[in-house]
This record gives C-alpha cells, structure tokens and sequence, in this order.
C-alpha cells in the first residue's frame, strides 16, 4: 500500500475531504477481492469494500494501466467507477460498480488494467488547525478483462507454459513462456533435482510474479550454482480467479 500526499488529488476531491471530521484513522478500508475478472460481455462487475476505521473516511476510486503513478485525471481507459468518490461510515460497507465503455481492445487475450482505491482518513481539529500533513493511502488490485470465445479456459493455461532453464550474468535463471491468451500469475516457483529444491528468488527481468499472453519471465535460482544441473521438473503454484493457490509440475528443457 502506497502512501501518497493529499495534494495528489483532485481540487474537488481535496474539497470534500474537508466535511470530514473525528480522529485521524489509519488506511483500514478492505477490498474482498484479490484481483477482479471482467468477463467481455458482462455489463458490469462489483466490487464489495470493507470499512475497518472508526472514524468516516473519503474513498476515489479509479482504474489504470498499469502506471502506479497515475492519477484519475490523468488516466483514459475504457472503464468507469461508480461512485468515483464516496464517504465510508465506521464499520460500513460499500459496492463500487466498474462498467466497460466499448473501446475497442483485443479479442484474441486478456487485457490487464490496475484497480485503484485512494483512502483519506478523516483528520481531528487539532491536526487541521496546526496544519499538519494529511495523508493518503492508494491500494491496488489487478483487473483482467476477459474476452469471450477464447479457446480454451482459463484453468488449463498453466499446463500450457514452456520452461527452460537459462544462464544469466546474475547465475541460473528458469525461463518461462506464456503461448496462452491468459495472464498467469505465480505464488512459488522450484526448480527439483535429486538432493534439493532450487526456489525462485526473483524476476530477473525485474518484472512482478506474471507472465503476460505471449510473453516470457525470467526467474533467478540462486541456490542452483551449476548449469550442469540434472534438474529437469519445475513446480510451480498459481493464483486462480480467486486468488487461490494451485499447485503443478512440469518438465524444464535443459
């Protein structure tokens, strides 16, 4: 969760912030999803929130991306928040509906956009009179907009990836590609030989724990010193539509 100053909102939002009132509350505001799946032809997705403060805060919520650094005036894409902006009572809860504009996207895989909650806790006198900084906590989850007639489920793009193992100037490194039209996201990666596991410690492509529709990911395995390695069995966990881990194995081409 980022921390962002206030003064990365909107006039109007900042504006509002100001019929807020109570004691300063920490960023307590729940999404239930850990990432959202937007079927094409859906007319709208929801999204459910928590609030955990005990005090009122004001919510923006907007979509990216993929720029963390975006603002929602600054962001066009072809979905729309609703509410945009909103007020969250303690221990409330609160639907923001996402609706797909029609723009034009690709047909034959899955799109990744970025849902974006921005949470101002509500600030006591005291703070507002000796002018103290008040600030911002931005959450975010991915959204996977799904078009129809793909060619096969979401469930079996796993078995579809290709690993082999790679030299790199950091050592030994899996790679991975994706021929699948689905974004497949990673909890654990290891590579297996006859005496150890080999985990993964990092992209080292710098990129998160995913692999794009067509795209490659490098792992580093820094505990695997050799490229002599007989290891040829990688198994790996990944992230469902509802975050849940699921666990395969399949072979690594030397």
């Amino acid at each position: 969760m980022n921390l962002l100053s206030i003064s990365h909102l909107s006039a109007k939002f900042m504006a509002l912030t100001l019929a807020l009132f109570g004691i300063t509350a920490h960023a307590s505001v729940v999404i239930n999803n850990t990432r959202i799946i937007y079927p094409q032809n859906d007319k709208e997705v929801t999204v459910r929130l928590e609030s955990k403060n005990e005090a009122p805060v004001l919510i923006q919520a907007w979509l990216d991306s993929g720029d963390e650094h975006s603002t929602p005036e600054a962001t066009a894409i072809p979905f729309i928040a609703t509410p945009p902006i909103f007020r969250m009572e303690p221990g409330k809860q609160q639907v923001v509906r996402l609706a797909y504009t029609g723009a034009d996207l690709p047909s034959t895989q899955e799109s990744l956009f970025w849902f974006n909650l921005l949470e101002v806790p509500a600030q006591s006198q005291d703070a507002q009179q000796s002018n103290q900084l008040q600030l911002a906590f931005r959450s975010r989850i991915k959204l996977f907009f799904r078009p129809p007639n793909l060619p096969y489920d979401v469930e079996a793009a796993p078995a579809k990836l290709q690993w082999r193992r790679v030299s790199t100037e950091q050592g030994q490194a899996l790679e991975v590609y994706n021929p699948s039209p689905y974004h497949v996201t990673f909890d654990q990666i290891e590579l297996l030989d006859a005496k150890q596991r080999h985990a993964r410690e990092a992209s080292v492509s710098g990129a998160e724990n995913m692999v794009v529709p067509g795209g490659r990911n490098l792992f580093s395995l820094p505990s695997l010193k050799s490229p002599h390695s007989r290891a040829t069995t990688v198994e790996f966990q990944t992230l469902d539509d509802f975050g849940v881990a699921i666990l395969h194995s399949a072979k690594v081409s030397p």
